[in-house]
Order: structure tokens, then sequence, then C-alpha cells
């Protein structure tokens, strides 16, 4: 199995990479959450990796970050989700973002999400819920601690999420507006109207 990788990325069309390890060029699928935020083209990266196999076919999956790859795998122990919308999923949310959703029994965010209708939502947040934390915690402490407030940009970034923006968009236009002593109301006030104009 392999659960790494590290060299160069030559080729990144969302949602297909393509990471050369000595020689080899390992293609992979990733999210838009990790897309985002690759290096150029010709510079090296690291990958945690999740590998398939299925009766015709073997995937590779690659995220920047172990807690993308932890979400990946423990959403497709729902019923009813594949790959596909595991990838969705972190396409349309960050980790946060999602946690929190399913935290809160946020059915109509979830139901934003592409793939996901009020069913597959509810199913999320049942069989979910208690292990939300996990997602942004985890035992090694890697990632967000899920009882630690956000600061008021990163509330409102997740809330800029929440209402459908993508997690570097929603990003962008809270840091943009954000000005010191900001409540999280207020940064996202001023992030719609500026999308507005």
């Amino acid at each position: 199995m392999i659960g790494r990788l590290k060299g160069i990325l030559v080729h990144k069309q969302p949602p297909w990479l393509v990471v050369d390890v000595h020689g080899v060029g390992y293609e992979l699928e990733a999210p838009m959450s990790t897309i985002y935020d690759l290096p150029e083209i010709g510079r090296e990266v690291t990958l945690f990796t999740h590998y398939a196999q299925k009766e015709d076919s073997v995937s590779l999956y690659g995220f920047l970050r172990e807690s993308e790859r932890r979400l990946f795998r423990d959403v497709q122990r729902v019923s009813g989700i594949g790959a596909k919308i595991a990838l969705a999923i972190l396409s349309g949310a960050s980790v946060e973002a999602f946690a929190l959703q399913v935290q809160n029994g946020d059915i109509a965010g979830l139901s934003r999400i592409p793939g996901i209708g009020k069913k597959t939502a509810e199913r999320l947040v049942v069989e979910l819920r208690e292990r939300a934390g996990d997602f942004i915690g985890g035992a090694s402490g890697v990632g967000r601690n899920a009882a630690q407030p956000l600061d008021p940009l990163g509330e409102a970034t997740v809330a800029l999420q929440q209402l459908g923006y993508k997690p570097a968009e929603a990003q962008r236009m809270a840091k943009e507006v954000a000005d010191d002593g900001d409540s999280a109301e207020s940064i996202i006030r001023k992030a719609l109207k500026a999308a507005l104009k």
C-alpha cells in the first residue's frame, strides 16, 4: 500500500495530478482543497495518499493534509458514499467547515455540497456526528482541536464556506475586508457586500 509520496509535481489538471518520484510518474486524483494549495509545476511536493483497488480498477488519491485523507476515508464508511462524493465534500468545504456542519446538524449546508442530497446529509450527521471532532483534531494532534475557538477571521471564513463559497475563495474574501478588531459578523457582512459590487 502507498501511504505517502514525495516528488516533483509534473502535471496538474484538476482533479488529476502527476508526481514524479525518481523517474516514476504517479497519477493521483485530488480534491480542490489540495489542488488550490499545490506548489507550481516543477516544484517538490509531499502528499498523503489513499490507495483503492476494485475488481476492474486501481486508484490513487492525494492529499496535502492528513486531516483531508482521514475525512476522505471516514465519510466513505457512510452508506451510499464513495470516493467521488468524498472528493466532492473536500472540494466544496474545508475539513473544519464540514466537521462543524456535521456537529451542528446543518442539513441545509451539507446539502449544498455537490452530490449530497437531503437524505445523504442526514445520514452523514447521524453516522459522523460523534466522530466529527476527530477530523480536525485526531490523536496525533495534527490540525485544529475541535474545542479550540476560531479567531474572527477563521470564523468568518468557515461561515462563508457554509454559504457555498469554495475554501480558497472564502479565505480570500474574508482577508480582503478584515480589519484589526473586527468581529466575525462584521467580516462576513463586509465580504458579502464586497462580493455584490
